[in-house]
């Protein structure tokens, strides 16, 4: 036996333990759509997945390794993003974390009921049908899946809004004391009178990191949660049809990881070249005179700006453009092979259609797990020039004393019971995305 041979009687194996006859017999352009699902697709993503397991190993155990040399640059800060975020809003997470679980049933009964309607509901050649202990005919059977529908939608919205607003008020009680931490570590900072890059610092560098602590952990679990719920819906309804959701992403897992780290060193520089610009301006003011010579640092520093952030925007809009292309051809092999499973009877045409209604929410959660790894890494790269910005600074202790005495005054603050609770989210405009 050829090794084609093999590769094909592998195929059919497959197809057989997922319930599907694959044969001769079978149209030819079904062929490579069922090589493509079953064997091709499945492979790249077990080889991109366990590659992208092993550098995670590596890196993390690589980090672990390697002692920090400033382990605590800004006093009242971790080393690591996550682990300052866990620090000052472990039981905040915890919370947001139970609240995103309880989500996935609700998410499942949203998914289910619509081919239920379709299905049974609009079947009329089956009622009346026992509901309870009791016989309803169609139209009431109709409104009560419809109501149940209804109830589901209602219960997925207030989990949403809820979360949503408590993750609003994490944000902002950990910028706050987070911007609390970088002022006191400036101000005790003998010369601080030179670093006139505290104020974009304080005033936008921070501002991205307390809207991604909010959701450090919450995000990846409610929307990790959300895709496999979705493929487990797919795979119930029809395991050719489930894997089939999944033939685009081994090339989103190659493809956009590369281009995002492009995107990261573009954000690096242009952090950089904003405190340029910003100690350009805060020598001028120190002069105390309009020197004409300093207009051309000045606009060199503008046209560097826009030249980074041009470079950024096409990249940003390349990666946003190639992922709804490779998302949008899913849907065709639904059309295509999902059609020509209805006709053939092997599945009905209710379960197409919410197959088809799942991957529209399929896409949208993967969308924000990429999202996710964007805000990821930009949020380290901002972190990492912060805590390095003081990482070779001096202390005064005795402003550092006053500012501690202080801080534990506002700790013990938050610590007591609310009265009265403000939510702003300005800045923030992402956390009522989910």
């Amino acid at each position: 036996m050829s090794l084609l041979d093999r590769y094909h009687l592998l195929v059919h194996d497959v197809a057989a333990a997922l319930g599907y006859d694959y044969s001769d017999a079978t149209p030819d352009w079904v062929h490579p759509f069922i090589h493509l699902i079953l064997v091709l697709a499945p492979a790249l993503l077990i080889s991109v997945g366990s590659y992208l397991a092993i550098r995670g190993i590596l890196k993390l155990w690589k980090y672990r390794s390697t002692p920090a040399i400033h382990p605590e640059p800004i006093r009242g800060l971790e080393g690591s993003l996550f682990s300052t975020v866990l620090r000052y809003s472990r039981r905040q997470q915890a919370l947001m974390i139970v609240v995103s679980l309880i989500a996935m049933p609700i998410l499942y009964l949203t998914l289910e009921l619509p081919k239920q309607i379709v299905n049974n509901a609009l079947d009329s050649g089956r009622f009346p049908v026992a509901v309870l202990g009791r016989d309803v005919d169609q139209v009431v059977f109709l409104m009560l899946l419809c109501g149940l529908y209804l109830l589901a939608i209602i219960l997925n919205g207030l989990n949403k809004y809820s979360l949503n607003v408590f993750k609003g008020y994490v944000a902002e009680r950990f910028l706050r004391r987070f911007r609390l931490l970088v002022y006191r570590q400036w101000r005790s900072d003998p010369d601080s009178g030179n670093q006139s890059e505290i104020v974009p610092i304080l005033a936008q560098e921070v501002e991205p990191i307390g809207g991604f602590a909010a959701g450090v952990l919450t995000l990846p679990i409610l929307q990790g949660g959300t895709l496999l719920t979705i493929l487990f819906f797919m795979f119930v309804q029809d395991p050719v049809l489930g894997a089939a959701a999944l033939t685009v992403l081994p090339i989103q897992l190659v493809l956009l990881p590369k281009l995002q780290r492009r995107v990261n060193a573009l954000s690096r520089t242009r952090i950089k070249e904003v405190r340029q610009l910003g100690r350009q301006l805060s020598d001028q003011l120190r002069e105390r005179q309009v020197n004409p010579a300093g207009l051309l640092p000045v606009s060199a520093s503008f046209r560097e700006l826009e030249h980074v952030r041009r470079k950024i925007f096409r990249l940003k809009f390349f990666i946003k453009a190639l992922n709804n292309f490779l998302t949008a051809l899913t849907p065709f092999l639904f059309y295509s092979l999902g059609g020509y499973f209805v006709i053939e009877g092997r599945i009905t045409l209710g379960a197409l259609v919410a197959v088809l209604a799942a991957h529209k929410d399929f896409s949208a959660p993967l969308k924000e797990l990429f999202r996710y790894y964007q805000t990821l890494e930009d949020t380290r790269i901002r972190y990492h020039e912060i805590t390095a910005f003081f990482a070779g600074s001096g202390h005064s202790s005795e402003v550092a004393q006053a500012d501690d005495s202080t801080l534990e005054k506002v700790s013990q603050f938050e610590q007591s019971p609310l009265r009265k609770t403000t939510l702003p989210f300005e800045g923030h405009g992402d956390l009522a995305s989910q």
